[in-house]
């Protein structure tokens, strides 16, 4: 068996644990495939099905009240910062309002099965102001079934993983090649994205302050505020701004063409509301402008702000 097996026959069920726990904290470190090779363990008598089983809740829970917390307390900052070192900063604040919008208590259930969504539901469970108690008894039986499920997996596929393993051991610098080239394609296209939407609206950016002395001026501009309903109503909005999701812009047409349009979001890099900003170009709009620095730039200006819808 390869080296994870040799660690778990050596150190039991704290090594499941520890890096389940450090998994959900954010660190690039997979807990499936160490629980996959526990269960494995398990039906082999060479480790405690249960045990196992139970720390790996705990750590779960643990990481997941650190982050819920941290967004309680400090709110959007929390999921920026999550969102900025995405590799789709684009999706990962709008999907998680609009999954967290929609299913609220079962969001949170199923989220260590969505990819993505596990790491950022906590802290937005918590700046969201979801109550404590709900928040744990989510969590609790989203460890378990994600736990129960790939540790069960390793069982039923014990046979299978042995010899998957002896394979990579044997081949390792094969399977380590393979992965990481795959990876930095993955991660190449995806900045080579971020930097054509950079590019593509560069120039049609408009600061707070400009924003600002336009909506007292005769031809105020419409302004989008392109985050769910439910984060709106939790922050507030800027005076006059309408809730309109990427969804929503994609699909209606009633947009003004006489005035500037100008869409806000609280995304890493203003991303959801250039995104947007292109939806409405090739709907034939040219006066799409995204905020810079997004809403999070008009409440540090000092701008005013009045509650959501």
């Amino acid at each position: 068996m390869d080296a994870i097996a040799g660690q778990l026959i050596a150190y039991g069920v704290p090594i499941v644990g520890l890096n389940v726990l450090l998994q959900q904290l954010g660190l690039p470190i997979p807990a499936v495939p160490t629980m996959m090779i526990a269960g494995a363990l398990a039906v082999a008598g060479r480790l405690d099905f249960m045990q196992a089983f139970a720390i790996s809740i705990a750590a779960s829970l643990v990481a997941d009240l650190a982050w819920y917390w941290a967004g309680r307390r400090y709110g959007y900052p929390v999921l920026r910062g999550l969102c900025r070192i995405s590799l789709s900063p684009d999706t990962c604040v709008r999907q998680t309002e609009g999954i967290f919008e929609r299913w609220g208590f079962l969001s949170i259930v199923v989220s260590k099965f969505v990819p993505g969504f596990a790491i950022v539901a906590p802290p937005i469970a918590g700046a969201l102001r979801m109550r404590a108690a709900p928040f744990i008894a989510a969590s609790i039986g989203s460890a378990a079934l994600w736990v129960g499920a790939a540790m069960m997996a390793g069982a039923v596929f014990a046979r299978q993983i042995d010899v998957a393993l002896g394979w990579m051991e044997g081949h390792a610098a094969a399977a380590a090649l393979t992965v990481g080239v795959l990876f930095a394609v993955y991660v190449a296209a995806k900045a080579l994205q971020r930097w054509r939407m950079s590019r593509f609206l560069a120039g049609a950016m408009i600061s707070v302050d400009e924003l600002r002395e336009a909506l007292g001026g005769e031809s105020p501009p419409m302004v989008i505020d392109v985050t769910s309903k439910l984060a709106q109503a939790e922050r507030g909005r800027i005076p006059g701004a309408i809730a309109l999701d990427l969804d929503a812009l994609a699909t209606r047409d009633d947009f003004p063409d006489d005035r500037d349009i100008v869409l806000y979001c609280e995304c890493p890099n203003e991303a959801s509301s250039r995104r947007g900003a292109q939806l409405l170009i090739r709907k034939g709009l040219r006066r799409v402008r995204p905020l810079l620095g997004g809403f999070g730039g008009w409440v540090a200006a000092g701008h005013p702000v009045e509650p959501g819808a």
